[in-house]
């Protein structure tokens, strides 16, 4: 068995990491610790969590628990957005050249996130684009808030059926994935870390993988870990 602490972006991914990932990957015998809110600042020797996303304190926070943890079967991981990512992100401005393609940047990205860690237990994952993406792979999901917004539900369906994934599935400042989800779902707006988990659990880890594969690509890696801890 192996062990594994994910450092997530906000409340949302805390909770899903915590409700859906850690029972999965227990059944692999990858045993997370309770998800930690990655840190945003570090002011008075007190560390600050959640919502930032300035990387030196991410940094700083990752690399104190490094230390704190030597065992070959510690693995560490990240879940955090690309979407408005901070500018002092390690190989930012040198994605900008890679183009139009989503998938070849985040994974430039998490491959320069993984380099300046410089630990090979350290496992980055950055969601394409942000956390609400997955919610597009079964809009249906939105019953669970309202079964009677037939309509609204079907205009989130129409947006997932013009994207070949639902991680591509961002425009810009007001069309990412949560910022259409409200436009039709105010009330996901004002609590977004409550409904948001218990969305994708009723959409099912299998449904996402199958539709999201960057998302997938992730998880099988953290399954895999098992294997690799034995060192």
């Amino acid at each position: 068995m192996v062990r594994l602490y994910l450092f997530a972006e906000g409340q949302t991914e805390q909770t899903l990491a915590d409700i859906s990932i850690k029972p999965h990957l227990a059944q692999y015998e990858v045993f997370m610790h309770n998800p930690i809110l990655i840190a945003h600042a570090r002011k008075k020797g007190k560390v600050h969590r959640g919502g930032g996303r300035k990387y030196v304190p991410m940094k700083e926070d990752i690399m104190r628990f490094l230390k704190q943890e030597k065992a070959p079967d510690v693995f560490f991981t990240t879940m955090i957005d690309l979407y408005a990512i901070h500018p002092d992100f390690p190989g930012l401005a040198e994605s900008e050249s890679i183009g139009q393609d989503p998938l070849q940047r985040v994974e430039f990205l998490e491959q320069r996130f993984a380099e300046d860690i410089g630990d090979h237990r350290f496992i980055p994952y950055i969601q394409l684009h942000e956390y609400e993406a997955y919610l597009f792979s079964d809009p249906t999901c939105f019953e669970y808030l309202d079964a009677g917004r037939t309509k609204e539900i079907e205009a989130l369906q129409d947006i997932a059926s013009q994207y070949p994934t639902p991680e591509l599935i961002n425009d810009g400042q007001q069309t990412a994935p949560s910022k259409r989800i409200i436009a039709q779902f105010p009330d996901y707006g004002k609590a977004k870390s409550v409904f948001g988990p218990h969305l994708a659990e009723q959409i099912g880890l299998q449904v996402i993988r199958s539709k999201c594969s960057h998302f997938d690509k992730w998880l099988s890696r953290l399954e895999s870990l098992n294997g690799e801890g034995i060192i």
